[in-house]
């Protein structure tokens, strides 16, 4: 086991472990950890915990500090910096005439750079352009082509369910989305119903899919024959929140529409149409191949050979031949 925290550097970014060290820092406040791209500033997710040595890859860097009030006044500046840098650099997009759409600007908290995020159908050269903004903010400076998915999360906004969107609230990875999914939870297939704000499709359809596929294989398909307690009937709908479905029978001479729990009925065994048992069926040929007698064999005799046709000079060669034999 691994003691590690937990830290995120966003709000809706992922989680990363970092050894607690000498620190041992609360849920909720903030950090100074070391990464990859230097010191860095985020906020402890939770407390010092155990996880097992599989889910660490590679070294725990340890948590260096508690943020400091100087942290904290650093961090707000930088936020000011990134704020005063978007239209800049829209300003020399647009002056290069760069197909492309600037989405964020993250500064590093030590200053050392200033990352550029944006969004392009395809790839674009934008040398000139990184040369452009060195030479305005005197810093080290990254462009990063992200996704239509990242820029909702940058971005932010209310769902279709009035609430705000996931990736921007509390998602940390996006998990793959399929059109089978919708079809598999009976929603509408229309575009504008089932995709997010990034025209794709909605990250909350996952959510519910591995309920929908287990109460699935206890459902019957529509139109199959099942056995009701009011006897066979014809699947007409069914109901997977609820597991329950409605089923077409025959009551009175007549046929009703009726509802029944997923317990409650059956699927046909192979030969079951009659509501008579399979077993009680297989005896009753049993007994009539037995009460009659078995039949006789005939003898097979083989086909004589059917002779070749021939042609007018083979039959007049034959006969000749056969008549001077004679004579």
């Amino acid at each position: 086991m691994a003691k590690v925290v937990c830290v995120r550097f966003a709000s809706t970014g992922k989680v990363y472990y970092f050894s607690p060290g000498d620190v041992w820092p609360e849920a909720g406040s903030q950090v100074i950890v070391e990464t990859v791209r230097g010191l860095e500033i985020g906020e402890a997710v939770t407390g010092a915990r155990d996880i097992s040595d599989d889910s660490v890859v590679g070294e725990l860097k340890p948590v260096v500090r508690l943020a400091t009030e100087q942290d904290i006044e650093t961090e707000k500046k930088n936020r000011t910096k990134e704020k005063e840098a978007f239209p800049i650099c829209e300003k020399k997009i647009a002056e290069h005439k760069l197909d492309m759409k600037l989405v964020n600007v993250e500064a590093a908290f030590d200053g050392s750079k200033l990352v550029f995020y944006f969004t392009s159908d395809g790839r674009v050269d934008f040398r000139e352009l990184v040369k452009d903004l060195a030479g305005v903010f005197h810093t080290r400076i990254e462009l990063r082509q992200i996704g239509v998915r990242d820029e909702a999360r940058f971005l932010g906004g209310l769902g279709i369910c009035g609430r705000k969107i996931c990736c921007g609230a509390f998602l940390s990875d996006f998990a793959p989305v399929s059109i089978k999914m919708a079809k598999e939870q009976n929603l509408s297939l229309n575009p504008t119903k089932i995709s997010g704000q990034c025209g794709r499709l909605m990250c909350c359809l996952k959510y519910e899919q591995d309920f929908y596929e287990e109460t699935l294989k206890k459902l019957p398909r529509v139109g199959k024959d099942i056995v009701t307690p009011d006897g066979i009937g014809v699947v007409t709908e069914i109901n997977v929140l609820r597991e329950k479905v409605k089923v077409k029978v025959s009551v009175d001479d007549d046929f009703e529409i009726r509802e029944y729990p997923v317990d409650d009925v059956r699927r046909l065994q192979p030969g079951e149409r009659s509501g008579k048992p399979v077993p009680e069926e297989k005896e009753e040929h049993e007994a009539e191949a037995e009460a009659q007698p078995p039949k006789e064999s005939k003898p097979h005799y083989p086909h004589k050979k059917r002779e070749k046709n021939m042609n007018t000079d083979e039959f007049i060669e034959k006969n000749l031949h056969g008549e001077e034999d004679k004579a």
